[in-house]
């Protein structure tokens, strides 16, 4: 697809900014497409454009941050393929599920699993509670665990925006990961389903790469930071960032 962009330097360093911020957002939280998806749809570029040139910087963002955490030991490899089949099978559920329910579900049920995350976090810490210390449950022996995740990958599916607080609450709440290597963790299930996805806008040709590669190498950038932020944070620290990410995004998607 082409459409007729004219680039200069502010745009350019725009592009770039949106999606270092929205990396690094991402890598820790979710919910960085609030900043890059806007920022693509300011050129001029229709919606289904925007949210399909948008998975590249995902997809790349995910890469970076899984490469990161792995060289800080925070990325356990061996749960990575046990923990991704489950989502993936959830999100090819979503999207089925997506492509006939009424869009006009969407945004009901996004602030409603965005605000329930808000108060299970404030009555019952727990659910991101879990450090390094804890017993990690294994998934292929955890059935509430492999459903939870599976209900996380249809939520993706159908909605795909804010499905990193979920990722967090299933991994770190009900399978008892640290939120450092929780993160990494769902940096891989995120990079799984976006490349189905990347793949079938490609097909459709809906991939703008210009902007795309652009806000890429800002969340590249984004992700690498990130990643070094959160294996030297303290974990009250990045439970109440998460906190706060998750109420900026309910504001955020309620005034769209």
């Amino acid at each position: 697809m082409l459409i007729d962009i004219q680039y200069s330097a502010v745009l350019v360093g725009a592009l770039i900014g949106a999606g270092f911020f929205a990396g690094f957002i991402n890598t820790i939280a979710g919910g960085g497409s609030m900043l890059t998806l806007p920022a693509l749809m300011l050129l001029g570029i229709p919606a289904d454009v925007a949210n399909a040139t948008n998975r590249v910087s995902v997809f790349l963002q995910c890469l970076t941050g899984m490469k990161g955490f792995h060289k800080y030991n925070q990325l356990d490899t061996s749960a990575v393929k046990p923990i991704v089949i489950p989502t993936l099978l959830g999100s090819m559920l979503g999207a089925l599920s997506a492509a006939w329910l009424p869009n006009a579900l969407l945004k009901p049920v996004l602030l409603v699993t965005m605000m329930s995350i808000v108060i299970l976090m404030i009555v019952k810490p727990a659910l991101v509670q879990s450090n390094s210390e804890n017993t990690v449950l294994d998934v292929t022996q955890h059935k509430v665990g492999w459903w939870a995740l599976f209900a996380t990958g249809v939520y993706g599916g159908f909605i795909q925006a804010g499905v990193g607080f979920l990722l967090i609450a299933a991994l770190s709440g009900v399978l008892r990961y640290d939120l450092v290597r929780a993160n990494a963790l769902k940096l891989a299930c995120t990079a799984a389903f976006t490349l189905v996805a990347l793949v079938v806008f490609i097909i459709h040709d809906l991939v703008l790469w210009v902007p795309g590669l652009l806000v890429a190498i800002g969340s590249m950038a984004g992700a690498y930071v990130s990643v070094k932020f959160a294996v030297n944070v303290p974990q009250t620290i990045l439970r109440w960032l998460l906190l706060i990410l998750v109420l900026i995004f309910c504001i955020a998607a309620w005034l769209r």
